[in-house]
């Protein structure tokens, strides 16, 4: 994972892009921006996107935004990136009386407001927005932090303000420039003399780098995301070689290069609270391999924030796959650490989709390094996440169980297996919104939805809406599937979005929503169902979903199912409850 150059990334931006992935996005900004729009042209074809891209012109963001016939909306991009630059509000600042400097943040921050608040009333978008960077005028010296009028004071009183309307903002997205000065220092972010010339406030130094988070965010937009840590043991959770050196003899804890260990397993426990998963794949004895988790009294992880723990010694490659087919998510959601680099290149030559950072060579850089490639991007969270590692703890407990029946049909019934279906609530929506962002397998149409548009269609009568949850014996996978539906006419439903976690494939889970969204339909006094399949590099397992439920092919692609003539499907899922609405 190399850096990569404003000069290489002006080479990418002219280079041939008509296979990529499009998507549309506007740049407004109270400074130059043509630079971080080569930024982003280039970085994004790193990362397989073609972004079309409208660059407004120098300081014209009121101009783009109020005018209803503006470039911008005829664009209709994607995503909207806002950037006002802390050394244009600094010379807005200067101008203010003193005795008007006070609410300096509170108005910006309605400036803010009034920009989202217009765009989102005239355009279906995604709103990203640059937070500021500090500048410190040194005209109170330190004092400045007890001084309200003082620019310092104002500028993190704005970030903090920020963030607090951004979270109520569901399509919003911050982009934290302010962090990324505070990693690489003032001087390496900002060119004093391309700023004087060019009215560029970012250094092509630091262009990449500032480009690789909006792209990020892009990518976690389109539900390119890391869902999962595999992890080596010796020499990267802890310091030694458990086998060799005994469990008394490992580096972990308070003293020396123990500490280094230490907080780099507290970052993956974090991980771990936020939803990723994680996972063990070493080489040695299981035992062993077990006994500082189960043993140590300064071990941060324990057995229990392991979703699956794989020590034998076979290839880590083999091992790899394995997790990855039961917990059952793509290979490209999956980062591997290990700190030999023999190891490394062989996952990398035999699994090319998995990401494998290089890790230094000195264990103590390990967490500034991995922290560096904000590899764990997300555009959604909800509260739902933190279950995460008990889910998946249970499908590995169904894949051993599977292992022991001989008929697959009585392995499902012994699953004692119980869904509800219901229509979106509320309490769901960033549930709902986090499923459409990261589900790409099982996807029919790979349609992304915001929030805020999840909490549109659930008030809109246009759409009928169902959400599915599963448990059987070993636990609850919680909510797994979503379904919109959208109202054609008087006697046909589209079938807009059906998406479903790939945790609970081949398990009759499919049969069970498709008979109840026939049923649904039923009560609703609809006579037909149509459903499309939109390709996608990642959802070929639902291709003919459609055709093996009961639907008839009408075209290429389109399905229907007549509602009073359908077959309903055998499964071993019973309905918990008659709650569809």
């Amino acid at each position: 994972m190399e850096k990569i150059s404003f000069v290489e990334l002006k080479k990418n931006a002219k280079k041939d892009m008509k296979n990529l992935k499009n998507y549309k996005i506007a740049i407004l900004g109270n400074c130059s921006t043509q630079h971080l729009s080569t930024a982003l042209k280039g970085y994004g074809y790193k990362e397989g996107y073609n972004l079309d891209i409208f660059d407004a012109d120098y300081n014209q963001i009121d101009a783009q935004v109020m005018d209803d016939n503006s470039e911008l909306y005829n664009h209709a991009p994607n995503s909207v990136l806002i950037y006002m630059s802390t050394e244009k509000l600094f010379e807005n600042f200067c101008q203010l009386e003193l005795q008007n400097r006070n609410n300096f943040a509170e108005n910006i921050l309605n400036q803010i407001e009034t920009y989202w608040n217009t765009i989102n009333s005239k355009l279906k978008t995604n709103i990203m927005q640059f937070n500021f960077v500090e500048i410190d005028d040194k005209i109170f010296g330190n004092y400045s932090n007890k001084v309200s009028s003082s620019f310092i004071y104002q500028i993190r009183k704005l970030n903090y303000l920020l963030m607090e309307h951004v979270e109520k903002t569901k399509n919003a997205f911050l982009i934290d420039l302010s962090s990324i000065q505070n990693l690489y220092g003032r001087k390496e972010l900002h060119d004093e003399k391309l700023y004087y010339i060019a009215k560029m406030p970012i250094s092509t130094n630091l262009l990449p780098e500032v480009a690789k988070q909006v792209v990020d965010i892009i990518k976690a937009l389109n539900g390119k995301i890391k869902k999962c840590v595999v992890l080596d043991l010796d020499n990267t959770l802890w310091g030694g070689v458990i086998g060799d050196d005994g469990l008394k003899s490992i580096q972990i804890g308070e003293l020396g290069l123990g500490h280094a260990f230490s907080e780099f397993q507290m970052w993956l426990k974090e991980l771990k609270n936020r939803g990723i998963i994680l996972t063990v794949c070493s080489k040695n004895n299981e035992d062993i391999a077990k006994e500082p988790f189960e043993k140590h009294p300064e071990m941060v992880l324990r057995l229990e924030d392991i979703s699956m723990f794989v020590a034998n010694w076979q290839d880590k490659a083999s091992n790899i796959k394995h997790i990855q087919e039961t917990i059952n998510i793509g290979m490209d959601s999956l980062v591997f650490i290990d700190d030999n680099p023999f190891e490394r290149n062989l996952v990398k030559e035999l699994i090319p989709d998995i990401t494998v950072p290089d890790l230094p060579e000195d264990p103590a850089m390990y967490l500034s390094y991995l922290k560096s490639l904000n590899l764990f991007e997300t555009a959604s969270y909800s509260e739902n996440d933190k279950d995460r590692t008990k889910q998946y703890q249970a499908e590995v407990g169904r894949a051993t169980m599977q292992s022991s029946f001989e008929d697959f049909n009585d392995y499902l019934k012994s699953l004692q297996m119980v869904a509800t279906a219901h229509e979106f609530n509320e309490f769901e929506i960033p549930r709902i919104s986090q499923l459409t962002q990261r589900s790409n397998q099982f996807n029919l149409r790979t349609i992304r939805y915001t929030e805020a548009e999840i909490e549109e269609i659930l008030r809109n009568d246009k759409y009928l809406t169902l959400s599915f949850s599963l448990k059987d014996k070993f636990g609850d996978y919680g909510l797994i599937s979503v379904v919109i539906m959208e109202k054609k006419d008087k006697e046909t439903l589209f079938l807009d979005t059906w998406l479903m976690s790939c945790r609970v494939l081949k398990r009759g889970m499919e049969e069970f929503i498709i008979n109840t969204i026939i049923e649904t339909a039923k009560k609703k006094g609809f006579k037909k169902v149509v459903g499309e399949y939109i390709k996608t590099p990642k959802n070929a397992m639902v291709e003919k979903i459609y055709s093996n439920l009961g639907f008839k092919e009408v075209k290429k692609d389109l399905f229907e199912a007549e509602v009073d003539n359908f077959s309903f499907n055998k499964t071993n899922i019973k309905l918990d409850e008659n709650n569809i609405k």
